[in-house]
């Protein structure tokens, strides 16, 4: 298309872990100088620094109180980094000295991502664990993933930051586990029904565990979690008038009785939903002259889509839409997989919506997650299954053609959101660094 057994041994290291008083830095640059005098620090595990040998003194990490520097861990994908972003952007009004600072692989959408956002990034490597966990690639997971830790810990060492926060992706992990070796406070924020094994092993040693969904909570110490929601980017919760949003992708579509269908592979994308699309959105154009479609392929799907896509007015295919908020404000209805994070914005928008969970999600979460949505904002769901052209239009066709259904269904998925999580959560951050918000 031409457009768009249980015995604690305890060791004994030495450790240089003071640092300057008041570090110079570069406007984008995250290496700071260090003077390097020797304490030290007894280890009593692999995870913990035992502070309870009164002959140690605990190295201060921020030698300015009112120098506050907070890492966001994130990374893979869009429902790892925008809940991230959604964080930073409200610590950033909240506190507008703060300096945050990403880290994530240098080759995930992350790199690109928080710079977008006007945030310092850096790079870490991050590994992955094989499924099923009984692969033989798992053998020599503990190996690499040390070796993460430890490139992770020299790079907090560097930036020495006051709290870690960490929204999922492989490189969360070695970074939280590397943040809780220094001693420096950790936060997770899981956007799931069910955590990953990652988070739930993180929340042993995280100072506070942020979950979307109340039942969450079963997997995590009750003492460190906090029901808030997930963090929607601050984009998507601002009011856009919709015939404005449908004017930048669809000069026609400002005519009375348009419909817009958005249909979102993901960040990546999605191959079932792209075939299911391709086989019938031709003949769905010609039956219904006042429909339109906007098609995020997700960037795997996109050239094939389009060699395959018959260009046609009402339809805009795209690999990535960096206009979501505009995207979302113009739809009437949204096809999409059932991340936690898509969720969370179609609540957030008000939009009715089909989904399709993916059966290859880690524990199974996104076909709980699209549950959830049909308990408490009416969404329609398809396994996958089920799916296909025929399937997927005349559920299409169901809910488009009753304007009323549609309007009760965008009302119970804005009375289920939460567009206050970020704020809330980033409330929440600055009081475990005992700093009040600024004021100006």
């Amino acid at each position: 298309m031409a457009s768009s057994s249980t015995t604690t041994t305890t060791t004994t290291i030495f450790s240089p872990f003071s640092l300057p008083s008041s570090p110079h830095r570069s406007p984008k640059s995250l290496k700071y100088s260090i003077s390097p005098p020797t304490r030290r620090l007894k280890i009593s595990s692999c995870l913990a620094v035992d502070p309870t040998d009164g002959n140690l003194s605990t190295p201060s990490l921020h030698p300015d109180d009112d120098d506050l520097r907070i890492v966001f861990a994130a990374g893979g994908t869009g429902g790892h980094i925008y809940p991230a972003i959604a964080i930073a952007d409200d610590l950033r009004l909240l506190h507008p000295a703060a300096k945050i600072i990403f880290l994530g692989t240098g080759s995930g959408m992350e790199s690109i991502s928080a710079p977008s956002a006007g945030f310092d990034f850096a790079a870490v490597p991050a590994v992955a664990l094989a499924r099923p966990l009984l692969s033989p690639l798992n053998l020599v997971f503990p190996f690499r993933l040390l070796k993460c830790v430890l490139s992770s810990y020299w790079k907090l060492r560097d930036i020495r930051p006051r709290i870690v926060v960490g929204t999922g992706g492989y490189v969360a992990a070695p970074v939280c586990l590397a943040a809780a070796l220094s001693g420096v406070k950790v936060v997770i924020q899981e956007q799931n029904s069910v955590p990953g094994l990652a988070n739930r092993l993180l929340g042993l040693f995280a100072d506070k565990v942020f979950v979307s969904f109340e039942s969450c909570s079963a997997y995590f110490p009750t003492e460190k979690c906090v029901v808030s929601g997930n963090p929607v980017r601050a984009s998507l919760r601002r009011y856009t008038s919709k015939a404005i949003a449908r004017m930048h992708f669809f000069p026609r579509a400002a005519v009375s009785g348009a419909q817009v269908l958005l249909v979102l592979g993901g960040s990546l994308g999605a191959n079932s939903i792209n075939i299911a699309v391709l086989n019938m959105y031709y003949q769905m154009l010609m039956e219904h002259q006042n429909r339109f479609i906007i098609w995020q392929t997700g960037v795997i799907g996109f050239d094939e889509m389009e060699s395959l896509v018959r260009n046609h007015p009402r339809l805009l295919l795209t690999a990535f839409l960096h206009t979501m908020d505009l995207a979302y404000a113009g739809a009437d209805l949204v096809v999409s997989r059932a991340g936690a994070m898509t969720c969370s914005e179609i609540l957030a928008t008000g939009k009715p919506s089909i989904l399709i969970p993916s059966p290859n999600a880690a524990e199974g979460h996104q076909i709980r997650n699209a549950y959830i949505m049909e308990n408490i904002a009416g969404s329609r769901i398809i396994l996958e299954e089920e799916l296909d052209s025929t399937m997927l239009g005349s559920v299409i066709d169901g809910i488009l053609g009753d304007e009323s259904e549609m309007t009760l269904i965008s009302e119970k998925a804005m009375k289920a959101a939460q567009p206050d999580a970020s704020a809330q959560i980033a409330q929440h951050i600055l009081s475990l660094t005992k700093l009040p918000a600024q004021t100006t």
